[in-house]
């Protein structure tokens, strides 16, 4: 890496107020950002030439099971109960270690290939030690910043028997790869929470996260058949809830529980796309901005639905201004989702939900540099207009020219760099071949 990169010459969208949106350079220097302005002098920095694109934040997948990454597509249109059928109580008892390694690895690139530079690893297959060690090593060798989130094994037993407990190689874990908070990887839990094991299970959980000083993902509030939960309510009786949980789907929370996540400082995750796709409920957008909530977005799964952020933002702004749609056509349509809210949900507010807002989410003087350029002179994007509309409406993976993150360019002219692709193919193809055959499935 060059200890100095000026980005020149593009149109700088920050999704920083303070900053603002504007043709400008951006100045890196060992990793972080030193300067946002015009003309700013090149003196031994690498030059990368920004004309014809609009340079934004690396975007934060806040909830992606990547391990399943080599059974890309194998459930596009699944429900919630099918998906939990296949791919927990059929696949994942299945998944070698090696097969984790394969699914990080191949999924953060992919995540790095569309312009995703944090991504939340919500890693639950976890069914050896040696299954958590893969998925760091997938994870680390992509180059991607990630919090990985430890997570139980991938076996229906860990839904239905509520006397398991989380696995406790997570303390090994923590003390082995996390023991600083500076790097690429930092350190979460997955955890089941309320509505897959009586209280004490899960109060015993969130004790191992908080002694851990770990921050915690969970889903809540999926429609589930057959299940009826009110998981705010039970953190909130347990005394559990707490600015350091991101809560991921929230389709079905009531309006109070809502309230009490954006009273604790919670986080809310939405995955608009699978969650429309498999029946969690309606994407609750515009709920979580009623109740003061910030929302990330996330993709959740690839082998249902896309491994991008472009159609999260696009099914986000859609299904909102969808739902704002009255039943008497007289009266006027009066959608408030914008283009630029969906981009803040994509970058500023998944960094936060990462715990990770002082860091990245912004192109801010002092942060992190995770960087990425879209092309807005391509076929579909041209000539740019609305730089914020080009990224949210036209754009997609294949006007992602240069991705950086942390300073390290991992993707420069529409390629990853140090890719070796034949390699890539042979590890999903070998994985993928070997998951569908141990489970008698028949591609």
């Amino acid at each position: 890496m060059s200890q100095r990169l000026l980005i020149s010459n593009g149109y700088v969208v920050s999704v920083d107020p303070q900053v603002g949106n504007r043709r400008a350079d951006v100045l890196v220097e060992n990793g972080k950002i030193t300067a946002i302005g015009t003309g700013l002098p090149t003196g031994d920095a690498e030059v990368i030439d920004a004309t014809g694109t609009v340079v934004i934040p690396g975007f934060v997948d806040t909830h992606r099971h990547t391990w399943q990454t080599a059974v890309r597509g194998l459930l596009p249109s699944c429900t919630l109960d099918e998906y939990i059928g296949v791919m927990i109580a059929k696949l994942g008892g299945i998944y070698r270690a090696e097969d984790v390694y394969v699914g990080n690895l191949i999924g953060s690139l992919e995540a790095l290939n569309a312009g995703i530079t944090t991504l939340v690893d919500w890693s639950h297959c976890n069914n050896t030690p040696e299954h958590a060690d893969a998925a760091i090593r997938g994870l680390t060798e992509a180059g991607i910043r990630s919090m990985y989130a430890h997570g139980t094994p991938a076996r229906l037993d860990y839904l239905t028997d509520a006397s398991k407990p989380h696995p406790e190689d997570a303390r090994r874990v923590r003390e082995q790869y996390f023991s600083s908070s500076d790097g690429l990887l930092t350190f979460a839990l997955a955890l089941r929470g309320p509505g897959f094991g009586p209280a004490e299970v899960y109060e015993k959980d969130w004790q191992l996260a908080r002694e851990l000083d770990a921050r915690i993902t969970v889903h809540a509030g999926m429609r589930v058949t057959g299940l009826r939960t009110e998981p705010i309510n039970d953190l909130q009786r347990s005394g559990l809830l707490g600015p350091d949980t991101t809560y991921v789907h929230v389709n079905e929370l009531s309006e109070d529980e809502f309230k009490l996540v954006a009273d604790s400082g919670g986080t809310v995750s939405i995955a608009p796309y699978v969650e429309m796709i498999m029946g969690h409920g309606h994407p609750p957008t515009s709920r979580s901005l009623a109740a003061g909530l910030a929302p990330a977005l996330s993709v959740d799964v690839v082998s249902t639905v896309p491994g991008d952020m472009f159609t999260q933002m696009r099914t986000t702004l859609a299904q909102d201004r969808i739902q704002s749609f009255g039943d008497d056509p007289d009266v006027p349509f009066q959608a408030t989702l914008t283009a630029e809210d969906v981009l803040q949900f994509a970058t500023r507010n998944g960094a936060a939900a990462c715990g990770l807002d002082h860091r990245t989410g912004t192109l801010t003087v002092g942060k992190d540099a995770d960087i990425v350029l879209i092309r807005a002179d391509s076929i579909n994007t041209m000539p740019l207009v609305d730089p914020v509309s080009t990224v949210v409406t036209s754009a997609d993976t294949s006007n992602v020219d240069t991705v950086i993150v942390g300073g390290e360019i991992r993707k420069r002219d529409g390629k990853l760099v140090g890719v070796d692709m034949a390699r890539l193919r042979t590890l999903a193809e070998n994985s993928r071949d070997w998951v569908i055959a141990e489970a008698g499935l028949a591609l």
